[in-house]
């Protein structure tokens, strides 16, 4: 699920909470066909000849950028106007399934990318593959392949990646040279032992930092690297109970005892002070986080760095979050609204949006990810950028979700020692194929 970021990430925990929403929501709706209705012209797409206005749902429209982004668009295509529709992030997954069932959606909306796929099988997004044939601007080869996958279903794209980010290892270089440590781990096994040799518990020192609270978030880059997935391949069936994925589960459980049961129960942005105090020395998270220790703890600099995350069996592999731009199929403008999610998709407005801004997003495309300029400008995403093309979106189902909170729950308690890794999985997969089988 994705992360806090700044004001345009919703904690883990809140995510699991939503999209548990989305999914009960698209329960008692029913799921239907979804609408291709908008988006079946030919040529450019063109600028309408009389005033149109579009509104775009979202929970950074009053973001400074997003304001001066729609100011550019409307210059440029002086019949349309932007209409922000603004809701707190925590909220805006209830707001919109509300809206879409009383028929009230909005024309355009940045969501949060793993959504889009339960949107679309509702029946509520417009398939963009007319539009994007007919674009000079958007590329779907160009998006990297996990982000590409969030936005799809049933073999079609429902969405615009529009920025993200993954997975990596956070490291304190001074806890690590006191350790005599040098460079992060590379593997499991350098990982649990340098993990071990950072840990005195008597002198409240751990290696590693674990949440129970979001624990099927932080056990997936585990699973991908062991070899398994969440779902099996036709998103039918739970896959994490797999060979690869308890011998995943064990390892990643096994790391609690190197970590301080005091922030068991917190969550990834709370347990940021732990790093930042030395109480810490390893701690996985997005690239939001060299922004909060950037912003908040500006005396630590030179005293950590970022890598990939060692490797398992299956070689690089990571999780990756987002937000993606959907166009809701009861439009009635939908060329305007495309026009609206094309010039955000130009390179530079993408630029702008991302990694030239204060936070610490990601664009989700090869093109720039793989730019000198990216580096250049912001030195500290390199690593996150590197890991781009080994980020796992897992399989997609709008049904998943509810299975994941089960998951989240059992592999929480495992952390705890209520129960083992094994027995986390198996009652997770006991509880969760019903759902995925309805």
């Amino acid at each position: 699920m994705v992360k806090f970021h700044m004001s345009r990430r919703v904690p883990v925990g809140a995510a699991l909470v939503l999209a548990l929403a989305l999914s009960l929501a698209a329960c008692g709706s029913g799921e239907k066909k979804a609408s291709t209705d908008a988006g079946t012209g030919q040529g450019q797409v063109q600028e309408p000849t009389t005033p149109q206005t579009v509104t775009f749902f979202s929970w950074v429209g009053s973001e400074p950028q997003m304001k001066k982004l729609a100011a550019t668009f409307h210059q440029k295509h002086p019949n349309i106007t932007i209409k922000f529709e603004n809701a707190p992030a925590e909220q805006a997954a209830q707001v919109l399934s509300t809206r879409i069932a009383g028929k009230t959606a909005p024309d355009v909306a940045y969501i949060n990318a793993i959504d889009t796929s339960d949107y679309a099988a509702r029946g509520a997004l417009v398939d963009l593959g007319n539009y994007m044939e007919r674009s000079k601007v958007v590329s779907p080869e160009d998006y990297v392949d996990g982000f590409k996958s969030f936005v799809s279903w049933d073999n079609k794209m429902w969405g615009l990646p529009f920025d993200g980010e993954t997975t990596g290892l956070f490291y304190r270089t001074d806890r690590f040279a006191e350790a005599g440590l040098s460079g992060p781990p590379k593997t499991w096994d350098e990982f649990q032992q340098y993990a071990e040799k950072l840990t005195d518990t008597a002198k409240g020192k751990y290696g590693f930092e674990m949440f129970a609270s979001e624990s099927a978030y932080y056990f997936y880059p585990w699973l991908f690297q062991a070899g398994g997935n969440t779902l099996t391949d036709d998103g039918k069936d739970v896959a994490f109970d797999s060979e690869a994925g308890k011998k995943a589960a064990e390892y990643y459980v096994n790391l609690a005892k190197y970590s301080p049961k005091d922030y068991f129960n917190s969550n990834s942005y709370d347990g940021r002070v732990a790093f930042a105090q030395g109480d810490v020395a390893m701690y996985v998270a997005g690239a939001w986080f060299a922004g909060t220790l950037a912003d908040e703890y500006p005396k630590l600099n030179g005293k950590w760095a970022a890598a990939p995350l060692p490797d398992g069996s299956a070689g690089c592999k990571t999780t990756i979050a987002g937000d993606s731009l959907v166009m809701f199929s009861q439009t009635k403008v939908s060329d305007a609204a495309w026009l609206w999610m094309e010039f955000l998709s130009e390179p530079e407005n993408l630029v702008n949006w991302t990694y030239k801004t204060e936070g610490t997003l990601l664009p989700p495309t090869k093109s720039l990810l793989n730019s000198p300029d990216l580096e250049k400008a912001k030195p500290v995403l390199k690593p996150f950028a590197d890991l781009m093309k080994c980020g796992v979106a897992g399989i997609a189902n709008p049904k998943f979700p509810r299975v994941e909170t089960i998951l989240n729950e059992q592999l929480g308690k495992a952390i705890y020692g209520e129960q083992t890794a094994d027995q986390a999985l198996d009652n997770a997969a006991q509880q969760g194929r019903p759902i995925l089988a309805r």
